[in-house]
């Protein structure tokens, strides 16, 4: 008989679920899983399922507000990366709108409707972004992205002048957006 409670701690100590275990519950478990060792047949998995079924049903309370801290992390992650796609958004509407002051005719509308698409793509992440986002951090990473990014597409695409003053203000714009990352 102790041969067997000793086996039932080895597997229930080498269990996932029991690495969580802690004090008086992994003791309760032992004890519940001591009357069983009559049974020689019992199948390794099986036990282990019933221990996380136990475990699950024992801790069920605390499982639900762990699940729900991570649930919310995830999501104000996503959240993040929501932001920045739209800050991205943003960037392609300025994009689209530096390319329709050069041209006419269809072109000219092709190009507005891309400004349009961009736009309303861009306020629709940041609306969804603020729902766990503060908008006293969402709106200013929303519009230094949209900054940098113009400024780096008007570089790149469009040959504007790249000056000391305008790299030195955007690095602090970007430096701006970092600390605000951080310190949310």
């Amino acid at each position: 008989m102790q041969k067997c409670v000793q086996m039932k701690s080895f597997i229930v100590s080498q269990s996932d679920a029991s690495r969580h275990l802690r004090g008086n519950v992994h003791s309760l478990v032992m004890k519940f899983l001591s009357p069983f060792c009559f049974l020689r047949n019992l199948n390794y998995q099986m036990t282990i399922k019933f221990q996380l079924f136990l475990y699950l049903h024992l801790l069920g309370r605390r499982r639900r507000h762990i699940a729900a801290a991570l649930g919310r992390n995830i999501q104000n992650r996503m959240n993040w990366i929501i932001l920045i796609v739209a800050g991205l958004c943003e960037v392609g509407f300025t994009y689209c709108l530096g390319r329709a002051k050069s041209v006419d005719g269809l072109e000219w509308w092709l190009w507005i409707g891309g400004f349009i698409i961009f736009s309303v793509v861009s306020m629709s992440l940041l609306a969804k972004a603020t729902q766990t986002l503060p908008i006293g951090i969402a709106y200013p990473v929303w519009t230094g992205i949209g900054a940098v990014g113009t400024v780096l597409v008007g570089i790149f695409f469009f040959h504007e002048p790249v000056t000391f003053w305008r790299m030195l203000f955007t690095l602090t714009l970007i430096a701006s957006i970092i600390g605000l990352k951080v310190l949310s």
